[in-house]
């Protein structure tokens, strides 16, 4: 005994590993993880034995290899015949040791047979209870309940149950499947039942297809099954998959369905043998003891969880049963009018079992509606219910001593609305001897009394199904708990996982939580509980077993040996599937000359000879080339690399050749042809290199040529490859390898190898070779590597220029600058037609322009601001720069010359500070190319008042001018000058750093153009320009180039980015690289001044108020920081003419914001840019036209936007606007009563909802809208107007609302429809409806089919 407790604690003591194994193999559609906790001690083989016994594969048929650690790179398989422990092998305890489960000698591994019973399918199956689902919408990881223990999931052989399929959201409709498959006699009477073909289509069929469903649960070996056949039986598409709906609906509709389709047969009236049963529903009259009274029958009971209003359930299903029958006293307002009385008096009302059925169903009333928030709500109290429930105690004998009777017309069931399936049918049973008005005799009374008594003694119920509903009114997950009543036992079928569990884990979907809550705190609360119960009848006369297979009908046998047939057959057909290795196939045809491609399906045992003719009948090469000259080789496409050829294994099986059956291969295979005359070449593993060869003199790379190397060549070794290839020579040889984008790297080491080198299966080099002095110089310094530079960051545009300049007179004008004296631009083309030899170094000319630029600004600062908008510094000045820049951009139109210039960036206060967007996005094209001032500014600086012309220090040395002095003189005050918009936000920020130096300098900008025609579909007469451009240049840089082709300068045009939809967007950020560009990447030239610093272009639209469209686009503006809101007016006031024909003095219109359709604040004329009014890009205003003299002086002020519901006319006036002084709720009413005429006490109001202009349907105003708030001042709850342009409406409390013929109230719900929906408002409030649940007798409904 000592020894065995020492071994145990030994045991405990002892360290354990922890092993994850991953699946990687192809054997199963899901690839598994597994996880092991084991002693150190656990011999290799063991670990295999746990792992084959886990993932459900033979031990033997597969490998385990390391996934990380040390040992990641030992990609040899674990020895599983060692004698070794998992701790002498190599595993660490205390930390996670990955492996990978892998094929064993390129074949799959085996799966178990399902007979065998020890496959267990997933981590996710070692729990049941709500699982969570993969693909299922409705099923979230909410309704993963962790107070759930099962135990863990068995196989199918072992519980001898099989699983069904989840669709989608069908968890439903397999709870119910589940229970009905376990209900004997439903089962045994669906088998008795034939199904005649002749008759019928089986597809459409409800019955056979339950039929078959039963069938393959009773016997298939699979762990679950598919249900689509029966929901295509329902005439259910696929889109039904995903609408979850309510258990019990299902059961009343399919119930309903099965009894259509079986009528005039033995099972006709099988639902009501089984599922039916029978209540009165009466009112007795409390003074004279007068019944009225009706039969109503029911297939379920629907029992309250909490009645209403009260905070307190019922604690158990009996408790509940109670108050269902429960009598109400209808007293008072609710009295009664007897007929016998003939008068109101007090009655009782309430319900009495007549008769229960075989299967009693009880529906527990879980979801509820709170009036409060207007939602449904799941109820998650407790409830506790029987395992075996006594009914006797609800049937009352005293019913049948009632005095006579007769029917009462107002007694409908009340308790919630309906307490049986076929809504309180009126057809009465015969089979009570009993209806409506008949008066029942004292003998008769007798003989039902002793019946009744009978029936009361035997009314003991088991319960054997509880389907269980987990997660919120808004959607859950089903599930079933069923008891077999073969053995007892209680399993759950949670779709297709099927588990025993136990009496305590049914006594978990009670419901119930810890804590005190109100009554609804639980409204969306996720929590599982039982939903629907359904009890037997404990009868041994009438309680049936399952029939035994030799018990069938013979129609069963035959079903059954089908269905085993089919099975087998798809089984086979998974076997090939698996076998079979599916892989990409190209074919060069030998006289097409185009590149073929098909997908190659061969059995993995098939030889490679074999899959050879195969491809080449896929091919379909007969008449092209005869089979001995075709061959398979291992081929890449994507590097388009011919990787080895096979050769002397044309018996080789290709599961071996290519690895295994896999899902998916990292290669292809190419069916290679060749000529009879020609041999077959060999290709081993090697390596693929395309080498471009360089010309230093010419500075051009040519195109590639492709030679193969192996990874264990030395650099050395190469250089002798590729001489023998491009007859270079290999002495003098430059090798530079391309191993990413803008990695070049020279290979300098001729011992190295290739693979040391980074070589891998395609590869990029460019070699040099020439004897020029490059060699000797530091590579990064070289002209080749310049050269190869460039080479990989240049990139090729398409630009569309202006179809018309402004003018050739400007033109000519700016380039008379550049060309000094000379007249005319062909002048200055000629000029530089002259020899290159005669032209200035690019020293020179980068000395000469910078000090010619030092100069200009001297100038400037000596000049100040003489109001020319051409002198501003804020323009590019660079055109004044009598530089070859301009030249030779001039000339490149003409002669397509090429620039290679190292620039230095000037002055980015004069260069750059160019741009400042509304928008990144600018997709409003109506007024971009049709700017007023393109060529000078309406707003030139001395049209600003306040201006302080005194210039600004800037960081390198240069100056530049205030917009605005009241705001710069604030911040000068003690510290430096900060701009709020012109530099973090515009991107115009300086291209200097502290020092000085430019960060741009000492690069290659390389930029060359030539024309190019475009596609007949881009316009006629527009010119287009293909350039090749270093992305590495600034936008600004970019401009300055492309000045000589557009016709004016950079400043006065825009770049705009085209992309594949045709959408433009506008490129601002000047300072920024065209690194986000690509290759044949479009950009559209649009005219129009760019922004100086501190300024914004503004969307302007005109704001409509009465019209049906509030918000049309005027023009696009420019404001400026510091501007004044007059003068913003006073320059919109000559654009408004000319662009849109509104003919407008300065106090005829005003400002306001606009935030998307709304408007706001109202800016008033004193307001300032900047300091009072927030400007940014993406800025919009709406420009309103006023009816008479501006009524807004004052911020404090209020102007809200009224309109008159007149409900005796059905119509709403136009809107008027209305100035309040203060927030006052008083004030706004006295405006309202000054401006309508209706007394101050009679005026209701109310705040319109959504956008401007807050548009509802009239049949909706008059009670859907908050009228007349409980508020004092209107910026509080639930008003909260606190800013300009809100929309109030409001009435006369006395007037009455138009009564409505029903014709009138469809033809103005008609127009109201259409208004609404044209301006694009919603016409009602409507919830998402839920679809209804149908089952269609003969397949889906045409209209269904062509509404989806």
């Amino acid at each position: 005994m000592k020894k065995k407790f020492s071994q145990v604690e030994s045991a405990a003591e002892e360290p354990r590993v922890l092993c994850i194994i991953q699946d990687t193999t192809n054997s199963k559609t899901v690839n598994e993880r597994v996880t092991l906790n084991l002693p150190a001690s656990t011999p290799l083989k063991r670990l295999f034995e746990d792992v084959a016994s886990k993932v459900g594969y033979v031990n033997g048929t597969f490998d385990l290899v390391w996934g990380n650690g040390d040992n990641v790179t030992d990609t040899t398989p674990i020895d599983q015949n060692s004698d070794k422990t998992i701790l002498d092998a190599g595993f660490e305890p205390g930390k996670k040791n990955f492996l990978h489960l892998t094929d064993k000698d390129g074949e799959q591994p085996h799966i178990m047979p399902e007979e065998s019973g020890t496959t267990d399918d997933s981590a996710q199956d070692r729990f049941i209870g709500p699982l969570p689902r993969e693909g299922s919408v409705g099923c979230t990881n909410d309704y993963v309940s962790q107070s759930y223990s099962y135990s863990s999931v068995l196989s199918k052989s072992e519980t001898g149950y099989v699983g069904l399929v989840n669709q989608a959201m069908t968890c439903y409709l397999n709870s119910l499947l589940q229970t009905l498959f376990m209900t004997p006699e439903f089962r045994n009477a669906l088998y008795k039942w034939e199904f005649e073909e002749s008759e019928e289509d089986p597809v459409t069929s409800i019955p056979y297809q339950l039929q078959r469903l039963f069938v393959l649960l009773q016997t298939s070996k699979k762990r679950a099954i598919e249900t689509t056949d029966v929901t295509r039986s329902f005439g259910w598409d696929s889109s039904e998959a995903w609408q979850q709906h309510d258990v019990q609906e299902l059961c009343r509709v399919m119930f309903d369905a099965l009894e259509q389709k079986w009528k005039q047969t033995e099972q006709a009236d099988l639902i009501n043998q089984l599922y039916q049963g029978k209540l009165k529903d009466y009112v007795r009259c409390l003074e004279c003891g007068y019944e009225g009274w009706r039969i109503d029958t029911y297939l379920d009971i629907p029992l309250v969880i909490r009645p209403y209003g009260s905070n307190q359930a019922f604690a158990s299903v009996e408790e509940a049963l109670h108050a269902f029958i429960q009598p109400e006293i209808l007293d008072g307002p609710n009295q009664y009018f007897c007929e016998r009385c003939k008068k109101k008096c007090d009655a009782r009302k309430g319900l009495r079992f007549l008769h229960f059925p075989y299967l009693l169903t009880l529906q527990l009333k879980r979801f509820d509606f709170d009036y409060t928030t207007m939602h449904r709500i799941k109820l998650n109290d407790r409830m506790t219910f029987p395992e075996e429930l006594d009914m006797s105690v609800f049937i009352d004998v005293e019913d049948e001593k009632s005095p006579q009777t007769e029917s009462c017309t107002d007694s409908g069931a009340e308790n919630e609305g309906s307490c049986h399936s076929d809504q309180m049918s009126n057809d009465f049973s015969n089979d009570d001897g009993v209806d409506e008005g008949i008066c029942l005799e004292s003998n008769s009374a007798a003989e039902r009394l002793s019946k009744a008594g009978s029936e009361k003694s035997s009314l003991l119920y088991e319960l054997f199904s509880v389907m269980v509903h987990s997660g919120s009114a808004a959607g859950g997950h089903y599930y079933a708990c069923i008891k077999s009543f073969s053995d007892d036992q209680w399993y759950s079928f949670n779709d297709q996982h099927v588990s025993k569990i136990t009496q305590e884990d049914i006594k978990k979907t009670y419901g119930g939580s810890s804590g005190s809550r109100g009554y609804y705190s639980s409204a969306f609360a996720s929590s599982t509980n039982a939903y629907m119960l359904i009890y037997r009848l404990k009868d041994p006369v009438r309680n049936a077993k399952f029939l035994e297979a030799h018990e069938y009908p013979e129609h069963i046998k035959q079903l059954v040996q089908k269905e085993r047939e089919l099975e087998e057959q798809e089984k086979r057909q998974r076997e090939i599937e698996r076998n079979t290795c599916k892989i990409k196939l190209f074919c060069m045809h030998p006289t097409k000359q185009i590149m073929m491609e098909n997908k190659l399906e061969v059995h993995k045992d098939r030889t490679l000879k074999e899959a050879v003719e195969i491809a080449y009948k896929l091919m379909d090469l007969e008449e092209a080339v005869p089979l001995d000259c075709c061959r398979l080789v291992k081929y890449d496409e994507f590097h388009d690399y011919l990787e080895r050829s096979y050769e002397g294994e044309e018996d080789t099986p290709m599961g071996l050749l290519l690895g295994g059956v896999k899902s998916t291969y990292m290669f292809d295979l190419l069916l290679e042809t060749r000529r009879p005359d020609q041999i077959f070449q060999c290709y081993k593993p090697e390596v693929m290199v395309k080498v471009h060869v360089v010309d230093l003199k010419t500075e051009s790379v040519a195109p590639p040529i492709s030679i193969r190397a192996y990874l264990n060549q030395t650099v050395s070794e190469f250089k002798q490859l590729i001489s023998k290839a491009t007859h270079l020579p290999a002495e003098t040889m430059r090798v530079v390898l391309e191993r990413c984008y803008n990695d070049l790297r020279l290979l300098n080491v001729s011992s190295k190898t290739l693979k040391a080198e980074g070589f891998f299966r395609s590869n990029k080099v460019f070699i040099e070779s020439s004897e020029s002095l490059d060699r000797h110089v530091a590579y990064t310094d070289s002209h080749l590597w310049k050269l190869l530079d460039r080479h990989a960051n240049t990139i090729r545009l398409y630009v569309s220029l202006p179809e018309q300049s402004p003018g050739s007179q400007f033109r000519r004008a700016v380039y008379q600058k550049s060309s000094g004296d000379s007249g005319n631009l062909d002048d200055a083309c000629e000029r530089v037609k002259g020899p290159v030899g005669n032209m200035k170094s690019v020293e020179a000319i980068l000395e000469e322009s910078t000090e010619k630029l030092k100069s200009l600004s001297l100038q400037q600062q000596q000049e100040g601001d003489n109001g020319d908008s051409s002198k501003s510094t804020e323009a590019s000045d660079f055109e004044n720069i009598e530089s070859p820049l301009n030249e030779i951009d001039s000339s490149a139109s003409a002669e397509n010359r090429e620039l290679e210039n190292q620039i230095q960036i000037s002055d980015p206060e004069n260069l750059q500070s160019e741009e400042r967007s509304d928008s990144d996005v600018n997709n409003d094209r109506s007024t971009s190319s049709v700017d007023s001032d393109i060529l000078s500014s309406s707003h030139s600086s001395d049209t600003l008042c306040n201006v302080d012309n005194a210039p600004l220090p800037l960081a390198n040395g240069l100056d530049s001018h205030s917009i605005t002095s009241s705001r710069r003189s604030k911040a000068n005050q003690g510290k430096k000058e900060t701009w709020d918009t012109a530099e973090e936000d515009s991107g115009t920020d300086s291209e200097y750093d502290e020092s000085g130096k430019s960060r741009g300098e000492a690069q290659y900008m390389y930029f060359k153009s030539e024309p190019y025609a475009a596609d007949e579909g881009s316009g006629e007469g527009q010119k287009w320009l293909m350039v090749h451009v270093d992305k590495r240049i600034t936008l600004s840089a970019f401009k300055q180039h492309l000045e000589p082709f557009v016709g004016v300068p950079s400043s006065h045009f825009k770049v705009f980015r085209v992309y594949a939809s045709n959408q433009e967007f506008e490129s601002v950020r000047l300072n920024e690289t065209l690194s986000s560009f690509s290759d044949d990447n479009k950009i559209t030239i649009r005219l129009g001044r760019a922004l100086k610093k501190g300024e914004y272009r503004v969307k302007v639209y005109q704001l409509l108020v009465n019209e049906p469209e509030p918000c049309k686009f005027l023009l696009d503006a420019v404001f400026a920081k510091g501007m004044t809101v007059r003068q913003s007016k006073e320059e919109l006031l000559p654009q408004l003419r000319e662009q849109c024909g509104l003919d407008l003095t300065i106090d005829r219109f005003r400002l306001r914001k606009k935030t998307w359709k709304n408007p706001g604040t109202v800016f008033l004329d004193y307001h300032i840019y900047e300091e009072d009014i927030n400007i940014s890009s993406n800025w919009e205003v709406f420009l309103e036209i006023l009816d008479g003299v501006e009524k807004m002086k004052s911020m404090s002020q209020l102007a809200v936007l009224s309109r008159r519901w007149r409900p005796s006319e059905m119509k709403l006036d136009s809107f008027q606007e209305v100035v309040l002084e203060s927030s006052s709720v008083e004030e706004l009413k006295e405006k309202l009563s000054e401006i309508s005429g209706i007394p101050l006490e009679n005026i209701e109001f109310a705040k319109g909802r959504g956008t401007f202009p807050c548009d509802i349907s009239i049949l909706e105003i008059h009670q859907d809208l908050d009228w007349n708030p409980k508020v004092s001042t209107l910026n509080v709850w639930p008003l909260y107007i606190c800013d300009d342009g809100a929309v109030i409406f409001y009435r006369d409390k006395t007037e009455e609302l138009m009564e409505l013929t029903d014709e009138q109230r469809n033809e103005l719900m008609k127009k109201e429809s259409s208004r609404l929906q044209k301006t694009g408002h919603r016409v009602t409030y409507s919830p998402r409806k839920e679809k209804a649940l149908k089952i269609y007798l003969d397949g889906a409904p045409n209209k269904d089919l062509t509404q989806d």
